[in-house]
């Protein structure tokens, strides 16, 4: 059973829609995104038993995808500031992983290139050569064109593929609605509505899904969604997306990501309460990896600061500033926020 549906009642009506949306469930894809989303917070700093530890619990608790990180190109970010998973090589794939037996079925393999930022003819390597399963491609808006192009390699290269469309937020309808077009005709699995500022709403996610899915699921392709926390709203909007037929869902072990943070992983594990995905692995991972690894100094997760960057639309990095600061004189920050409502926000 879905447990907050168990709470409302035994009518005809919530029956039968509970046993729809149970019917859908061999259709949803939990990604994990802990170490590529989590890794802006330390530079995708991260010990290989760390990575273990995550593996382990993903294919313990049955989470369909893990990301490893982005595979940046190495001429425009030093990897002498950035860790490995920064990069996410098929070799320190394959060097951490590649042998680890996590005592079931792993996960599949996820990567996250970003369009202008990967060297994607160089780097990405056919599949038959790597460990890699999914490779998601993230872009705004104005660099549709270049994601396309990049999503039709990755295609030919023998990779799933997906392509995420960042920043959501901050665009019109009508140029939504052309990316959504752009994505229907390529070969995408699916696609994702990404709040990157934390902004939306649950209202606003349902229609967003909604416009993504008239268009996606008539294609044979998924929804999907990546949420982040700056209005506490991640979670709720994973569920609201879900319940609006998106069917990717990704989640962050203990909410780990830049700035306020992702879904929390084990709430959105909790919510399927046993059916495909056991909950109690994801426990010991909050218990053993992540509350340590906040406890020597990594931060992340909702604050003030966050909430008003979230509410106004803007990206996180004044509020990040102002953590890293601790600065708390919130109004002073809310003054120097631009106040107007975006297209997206008057859903």
């Amino acid at each position: 059973m879905i447990r907050p549906l168990s709470r409302l009642g035994q009518g005809a009506i919530l029956d039968s829609w509970e046993e729809n949306i149970m019917n859908d469930l061999n259709d949803v894809l939990i990604l994990d995104a802990t170490l590529r989303d989590g890794g802006l917070v330390n530079d995708h700093h991260f010990e290989d038993g760390f990575v273990r530890e995550i593996y382990r619990a993903n294919a313990a608790a049955g989470v369909d995808y893990m990301e490893f990180g982005y595979r940046a190109d190495k001429k425009q970010f030093s990897p002498e500031k950035y860790g490995k998973w920064k990069f996410t090589s098929d070799e320190d794939i394959r060097a951490t992983v590649g042998d680890f037996d996590v005592g079931g079925k792993a996960p599949k393999i996820s990567i996250m290139v970003d369009v202008g930022r990967c060297d994607y003819l160089n780097d990405i390597h056919p599949k038959a050569e790597s460990p890699v399963d999914l490779i998601r491609v993230a872009t705004y808006i104005d660099t549709m064109q270049e994601a396309m192009e990049m999503v039709e390699y990755v295609h030919r290269q023998g990779y799933e593929v997906t392509c995420n469309l960042m920043a959501v937020s901050n665009y019109t309808l009508p140029q939504i609605k052309e990316a959504v077009h752009m994505m229907a005709q390529s070969p995408v699995i699916g696609a994702y509505v990404v709040d990157s500022y934390g902004s939306l709403y649950p209202e606003q996610v349902r229609e967003l899904v909604h416009l993504f899915g008239e268009q996606l699921i008539s294609a044979g392709k998924m929804v999907g969604i990546h949420a982040h926390n700056n209005q506490q709203c991640a979670f709720a909007n994973t569920i609201e997306a879900l319940n609006a037929g998106a069917r990717m869902l990704d989640g962050s072990a203990y909410g780990m990501g830049r700035g306020a943070g992702n879904c929390h992983l084990e709430a959105l594990l909790g919510y399927f309460n046993g059916e495909r995905y056991h909950l109690e692995p994801a426990l010991d991972l909050v218990e053993n990896e992540m509350i340590p690894l906040k406890d020597h100094g990594v931060k992340w997760g909702y604050n003030t600061s966050y909430f008003l960057t979230g509410l106004t639309n803007q990206h996180p990095r004044t509020a990040i500033a102002a953590t890293k600061d601790r600065n708390i004189d919130f109004r002073e920050q809310y003054d120097h926020l631009p106040h107007e409502k975006t297209a997206v926000k008057c859903l």
